[in-house]
């Protein structure tokens, strides 16, 4: 695989800094929030100059119970193939579950969360991936999680789960060193042992990002200053084997440009000093060649329904309010499970910032309310028309000019096709009182 560079992820708020920026090689999209046929400008005109731009995709869930869905394949793979992609990314988790496999209510969690390493989980997390390779035009390369809990009876370090993935798929590695430094700091994980393990060969590329720390435990933010201890992890990668891309990644409380282009001499700098120490000492890893290997045996059905309780239950219990599998820990579901609603509170807000400035103030104590009861069914959109749906209902007082206002939005908003007359005369009396 050609060597990618120094990069930088590429978001509207940042994108006419980084047209501007000097040293980068190449940018990350994410995958969904890019449309093939309607690129914004700034991303033409780094098309247009040579930069390579990698789609990153964020829901397709292949470390889920339930197979790979085509749908969201074919949109990887058009992106892809829009963009001229060397490779597609995606993530090592699950971001959804129930359904039919498991005869459960089917779960959105609307965020990145971990698979157990376990056997049962590696043989469905392999096929997935077999899954993905064939249908995509490119390479894929998945990504490590950041975590706030930790699965009871794992059977593999993550840097033995990697390798075995790796081996048994030939699948590229992205390593997020950030996301190493997460789970050191909440999980008790050591990087170093993670790297030592690590099938060094198959690395596409590095993130790198920032966080913060709060009452023990670490916040995977990307929205604060890449810290000293996420470079050391970098520099000690770094010494191991060349990676061939490093990428800061940054998606929102944006600094002025020349603080981003700070960060990223820093990690030139971490990068550099080490390749040059591991060169006189030895030289770097062989690349792993593209492809991947076509003898992965399919996990049975009992295998992904035993997978897909699991993940079912603890996701219920993150999103439902549902009790704690046995097993882990309370207090951090606790934790994750405010996580988990806070972000939907923000990313409500900004795929929908009419509602915030409609409710004020009172918006975000309201949604982070309705979200104890009231799990995503669908996308962020949807999470957003259900939310006012709720307030118009009842849910929350929005008196006077607000309600007039939000119903407005809402019914504007509800789709192409009416909803349901039962549910628009429900609304309407909810605001005429008849």
């Amino acid at each position: 695989m050609a060597r990618l560079g120094t990069g930088i992820g590429w978001r509207p708020e940042i994108a006419d800094a980084v047209e501007r920026m000097p040293g980068i090689d190449w940018v990350e999209v994410v995958a969904e929030n890019t449309c093939p046929g309607h690129l914004p400008d700034s991303l033409r005109r780094l098309l247009d100059r040579g930069v390579t731009v990698v789609p990153h995709g964020v829901s397709l869930g292949v470390g889920g119970a339930d197979r790979p869905d085509a749908g969201r394949l074919a949109a990887l793979a058009e992106r892809a193939e829009a963009l001229g992609s060397p490779l597609v990314t995606e993530h090592i988790a699950f971001v959804r579950a129930g359904g039919p496999l498991t005869t459960t209510a089917r779960l959105e969690a609307g965020h990145l969360l971990p698979v157990p390493r376990t056997r049962d989980a590696l043989d469905v997390l392999c096929e997935n991936v077999r899954i993905a390779q064939d249908a995509l035009p490119v390479p894929l390369a998945v990504e490590n999680i950041a975590a706030l809990i930790a699965w009871p009876g794992e059977e593999m370090t993550e840097g033995q789960f990697l390798y075995e993935l790796a081996d048994r798929t030939g699948v590229r590695l992205l390593i997020d060193v950030a996301n190493l430094h997460t789970n050191h700091v909440n999980r008790g994980e050591d990087p170093a042992k993670a790297l030592a393990e690590l099938p060094l060969e198959a690395i596409a590329y590095v993130h790198v990002a920032g966080g913060f720390e709060r009452d023990g435990v670490w916040h995977d933010s990307h929205a604060h200053p890449v810290p000293a201890s996420v470079l050391d992890i970098l520099a000690d990668l770094a010494s191991r084997v060349s990676p061939p891309g490093v990428l800061l990644e940054r998606d929102e409380n944006f600094p002025e440009p020349g603080e981003l282009e700070r960060e990223l001499d820093a990690i030139r700098e971490a990068v550099g000093e080490a390749v040059g120490e591991a060169s006189s000492v030895g030289g770097e890893a062989s690349p792993r060649e593209p492809g991947g290997r076509t003898d992965v045996p399919a996990a049975g059905d009992a295998t992904r329904q035993r997978l897909g309780l699991a993940q079912a239950a603890l996701l219920s219990a993150l999103v439902a309010g549902t009790p704690a599998p046995e097993g882990f820990d309370r207090v951090r579901l606790g934790v994750q499970a405010r996580s988990l609603a806070a972000k939907r509170a923000d990313v409500v807000a900004k795929v929908a910032p009419e509602l915030p400035e409609i409710l004020g103030t009172g918006y975000r104590p309201a949604f982070l309310a309705y979200a104890q009861g009231h799990p995503m069914r669908g996308g962020y959109r949807q999470d957003a028309l259900d939310f006012a749906e709720h307030v118009l209902l009842g849910g929350n007082p929005a008196e006077g000019r607000s309600r007039r206002e939000l119903r407005r939005w809402w019914l504007d908003r509800s789709g192409p096709a009416p909803r349901s007359r039962s549910r628009l005369a429900r609304v309407g009396r909810s605001l005429t009182g008849r």
